[in-house]
């Protein structure tokens, strides 16, 4: 006859459960690391060479990183180098494009201050080598070269311009005066030299505006026509001479068109 036993709590629990709970028991153990202070048993000890090779892996993957972190800041420093670099290499540009773009304002300031100076060289030469007629609005009477009893010489040794008493007689150019006053036949007369060398005479004045020494001006006024001196009445006798003296004469009407005048 067969009995049975009801379950209770006074009855012990079977090998499957025991085993079961043990298993358990060793996880909580093993996860709270109390199992790591007992006394290795063969199955524990044959698990640790797994544990150092973890172990391993897990410092040969912080020395990776800390490699790589000491690239990346390598990296930035270099980059920051560059930067630092490139900055000043764009600020030594601008000041060298500062630098010339300054000595060309410079230069061409220099260039317009020598161009203002040859220009005003220029109109002071202009200004010198000028030359006019001597008596505005006038005309000649009398050639150059003209035969006759009038002259000791034979023959006109100037031009004359037709002229009343006391009508303005100016320098035909720049020069200096040589000579202001009474001249014999040519009665009061002004011998000029002038600028390029040259003389001219003025004759037969009734007033003389200038003296001897004074420089005078294209187109000055330097005395009022008459008819002093040796003269059958008031005009301007004009000569162009090589030299102040007499019988240095030269065509008068060539010389004045030489220098730009209409005569």
């Amino acid at each position: 006859m067969a009995f049975t036993r009801t379950t209770g709590k006074h009855r012990r629990t079977g090998r499957l459960g025991r085993s079961t709970a043990y298993v358990a028991g060793v996880a909580a153990l093993a996860a709270t690391g109390v199992i790591g202070g007992l006394t290795a048993t063969p199955a524990t000890a044959a698990q640790r060479p797994a544990e150092g090779a973890g172990l391993t892996r897990v410092l040969a993957g912080a020395a990776t990183a800390d490699r790589i972190s000491a690239q990346a800041a390598a990296q930035r420093h270099a980059a920051y180098e560059a930067a630092a670099r490139r900055t000043a290499e764009l600020k030594a540009e601008r000041k060298a494009v500062e630098t010339k773009r300054k000595a060309e304002a410079a230069k061409r300031r220099a260039v317009k201050r020598r161009t203002a100076k040859m220009r005003a060289a220029r109109a002071a030469v202009r200004r010198s080598v000028a030359y006019t007629v001597p008596i505005i609005g006038s005309y000649v009477t009398t050639g150059y070269r003209t035969g006759g009893s009038l002259w000791s010489s034979g023959s006109h040794t100037g031009i004359d311009f037709h002229a009343a008493t006391g009508t303005p007689v100016h320098a035909v150019g720049t020069g200096t005066v040589v000579e202001a006053g009474w001249g014999g036949a040519y009665g009061n007369n002004i011998v000029l030299r002038m600028h390029d060398g040259t003389y001219t005479q003025y004759g037969h004045l009734s007033t003389i505006a200038v003296t001897a020494g004074q420089s005078v001006a294209p187109g000055q006024r330097i005395a009022l026509s008459g008819a002093t001196g040796n003269a059958t009445g008031p005009h301007l006798h004009f000569e162009a001479r090589t030299t102040p003296d007499y019988g240095s004469d030269i065509d008068p009407v060539a010389y004045l068109r030489s220098h730009g005048v209409k005569v």
